[in-house]
Order: C-alpha cells, then sequence, then structure tokens
C-alpha cells in the first residue's frame, strides 16, 4: 500500500503565497500530479478543500469540478485564496472564513471529493488540542473520495546529515521565535498516527505514497524571515538581539546548501487517499447528523 515517489515535494511556506503566473497548471506539483492520478476516471464532482491555502485552490478550481468550497480560519488566507481562483471561480464556488469546531459548518452537506492539504498540521493554530477529532468531524462531510497531505515531523527527530541537522535548527527556532512571540507552531502528525485516526473515524485507507524532500532558498528564508518578525514582540531586547544573530547566523550556513543542487534533503510528505468505509463495518459508533445516514446527502434523503 505505501509507496515513495521518485523525485522530491517542498512544503509550501504557509506565511507567504507565491506570484501569481498565467494560469494554474495542474502539473506544477507532484503531489497535486499524483492525486489525479489516484483519481483516475472517477468524477470529482463536489469538491471540499477543508484548509484551503493559494496554493490548493489554485488547482482545484482548475479541475473538473461540479462546484466547490473552500474553508480557512483566516481571513487573510481567504482573500488570498480568491486570488488564487480569480476568473475561475464560478458563482456556485464558495471560500468561508470558517472554524471547523462550530457544529454548524456544513450541517447536513456531502461533498464527492474532500482535501486536506497541510490541514492537520495548521489545526494547532486555530484549535489547538483537537486534531484527534478532526477526521470524525469530516466523516460524515466525505460521500467519496478523501485525500490527506501532510509532511512527517521532523523538528523533534535526530537527523543523521548536516543537512537535516539544519533543517531541524531551523524549524526549533522559527517555533521558539512564534512561543515567545505569542503566536503558535504548527504541529506535524506522521502518516502512522493519520492512518489510526482514519480507522477510528470510519474510513478505509486506499494508497499512501511518500514524496522526500529537498528544501530550497524559499523555505529557509521564508522561516527565519517569520522569525524575524516574532522578535518585535519580545520585550527583552538583549534576548531579541541575541535572537537576531542565531537566525541570521543560521541563514548563513543554509543557504549554500538549499541553493546548491542536492539542496537540504530532509523528511518526506505524505498523501493518503481513503474512503469512508459503510457505517455497518465499523466497530464504533458515528455521530448522528440529520438527514440520516452520516454518510449520505441531504439530495439522497429527498
Amino acid at each position: 500500500m505505501t509507496s515513495t515517489v521518485t523525485g522530491s515535494a517542498s512544503t509550501p511556506s504557509r506565511a507567504t503565497a507565491p506570484s501569481a503566473d498565467a494560469g494554474a497548471s495542474r502539473t506544477a506539483s507532484p503531489i497535486f500530479r499524483t492525486i489525479e492520478a489516484l483519481q483516475g476516471s472517477q468524477p470529482w464532482g463536489s469538491f471540499l478543500d477543508a484548509g484551503t491555502g493559494y496554493n490548493s485552490l489554485r488547482w482545484v478550481s482548475s479541475l473538473e469540478t461540479e462546484r466547490w468550497a473552500a474553508v480557512t480560519a483566516s481571513a487573510g488566507m481567504a482573500r488570498t485564496a480568491r486570488k488564487a481562483a480569480g476568473e475561475r471561480m464560478r458563482p456556485q464556488d464558495r471560500v468561508l472564513v470558517a472554524n471547523w469546531i462550530a457544529p454548524e459548518l456544513f450541517y447536513g452537506e456531502c461533498f464527492d471529493t474532500v482535501l486536506l492539504d497541510y490541514f492537520i498540521g495548521a489545526i494547532e493554530g486555530f484549535a489547538p488540542y483537537w486534531q484527534e477529532q478532526v477526521l470524525t468531524r469530516l466523516r460524515p462531510h466525505v460521500k467519496g473520495r478523501l485525500y490527506i497531505v501532510g509532511t512527517e515531523p521532523y523538528v523533534l527527530d535526530a537527523p543523521d546529515t548536516r543537512e537535516g541537522r539544519i533543517v531541524q535548527a531551523i524549524g526549533r527556532l522559527r517555533d521558539a521565535c512564534l512561543l515567545m512571540g505569542n503566536g503558535r507552531p504548527y504541529r506535524e502528525y506522521p502518516a502512522s498516527w493519520v492512518l489510526r485516526q482514519l480507522g477510528i473515524a470510519g474510513f478505509r485507507v486506499l494508497e499512501v505514497r511518500q514524496f522526500p524532500i529537498r528544501y530550497r532558498e524559499r523555505f529557509v528564508n521564508s522561516q527565519l524571515d517569520l522569525c524575524l518578525k516574532q522578535l518585535d514582540q519580545l520585550k527583552d531586547p538583549a534576548l531579541a538581539e541575541a535572537l537576531r544573530g542565531r537566525i541570521e547566523a543560521l541563514r548563513a550556513e543554509a543557504l549554500p546548501l538549499a541553493r546548491s543542487e542536492t539542496g537540504l534533503p530532509c523528511g518526506a510528505d505524505y498523501v493518503i487517499a481513503a474512503e469512508p468505509l459503510d457505517p455497518g463495518h465499523h466497530a464504533l459508533s458515528l455521530p448522528t447528523y440529520p438527514g440520516g445516514d452520516p454518510a449520505t446527502s441531504a439530495d439522497e434523503n429527498a
């Protein structure tokens, strides 16, 4: 079931959006390319981008869907996502600013395809300690296929290469600066954790793909620039100055390697494809939603 995809995928910076270009390319990302291959000839139908961003909605809006809905808890990201969709956004498409902890969100509504693009790792910033609930929360809204994209945690690892130790150091410094600046770091979850939660929530796993990562200059600068922004929140000037020195020293060490042919190889992204189990095959009782069976949509009960 698990396979490794040749090539690399870089985790997108969630703090910044790439420059717009002439139209959306459906083959720009090896991860999205893989999802298209896994989908095959199955129609996308109604599509939910449950934790939207520039890259994901740019891709989703290029697909042949009946309609799509995109959700983010950030008003700023909603504006960015709308920009990504641009003129491809149709009257039946929606971008919502909402939090999945709200029980009324998409009450009784179901989607043929659901995408969680680096979504579970981002939950910590908007609904901390809620990660183990999210797949159960989304289960009644998934009619057909669920795709989950994530990054294997690297901040707590013990890398055995210089490049891996640099990536880890950048991640740890970023998280430390966020915490001291009254922010909340992302909290990535491994594919093994997601697979366990999928079973608990009532899904069966169809495929798992791994994408080795080679971090590049954009990752180094975006993460370390994020560190610099947090220093304005510190009340201790001496600590801020010491951190600034550490940030720039790490940048000087990382950039020559990031600009090299091999980049900074460290860790992997993953894609998991799953679909709902029949409720009768599930060992735990699923939450009850209006419209009868939690796997059916309101239209099917009409």
